[in-house]
């Protein structure tokens, strides 16, 4: 009877491993495609801010750990980028040092439309995108690395904010509904 319980144990626990490596990847021609493109959409998952006192603050609320508090999921923040325009939309979290009292302002919301890419690819099929908009007075640069799978790391440099990074992944531009 107990070979029976260690070995259910031990599928268990290989299944559990083998569901959790399946999450949200991608084809790498697909990566490929959509890289060469330039039509894709960066779906955020987690925020990474730099800042300490803002990680300082999250982890001394009782009950709580800051990687749970920055866990992006079940929101909607994105980098879009479709027919030369280049819509972000993600929060933040760190020190800004010209804040503002409307709240559009204290997180990445714009739409640019003058923006410059750069696209190369390392040795093992990691793609590094570096976009630069011109017509943003506040974003200084935004670098996505893309690895094979799909999986995306983007940080964003400001002129006057501590820098800030996510996690998430990339796909397909979702269509317009009519």
């Amino acid at each position: 009877m107990k070979k029976y319980i260690s070995l259910l144990f031990v599928f268990g626990i290989f299944f559990f491993f083998q569901s959790c490596s399946a999450q949200n990847t991608t084809d790498s021609k697909t990566v490929d495609a959509l890289v060469n493109s330039q039509k894709f959409t960066f779906y955020a998952t987690r925020a990474n801010p730099t800042n300490y006192d803002v990680i300082n603050v999250m982890n001394s609320m009782p009950n709580s750990t800051s990687t749970r508090m920055l866990d992006l999921t079940g929101s909607n923040y994105t980098i879009e980028l479709k027919n030369n325009t280049l819509d972000v939309v993600l929060p933040y979290f760190g020190r800004s040092f010209t804040p503002s009292y409307n709240n559009n302002d204290n997180s990445y919301r714009f739409t640019s439309k003058d923006f410059t890419i750069n696209k190369s690819q390392g040795k093992k099929g990691k793609w590094i995108v570096k976009i630069k908009p011109n017509d943003v007075r506040t974003v200084d640069e935004i670098i996505i690395e893309i690895f094979k799978n799909g999986k995306a790391l983007t940080s964003i440099r400001s002129n006057d904010r501590q820098p800030i990074s996510y996690d998430g992944y990339i796909g397909k531009n979702e269509e317009a509904k009519p």
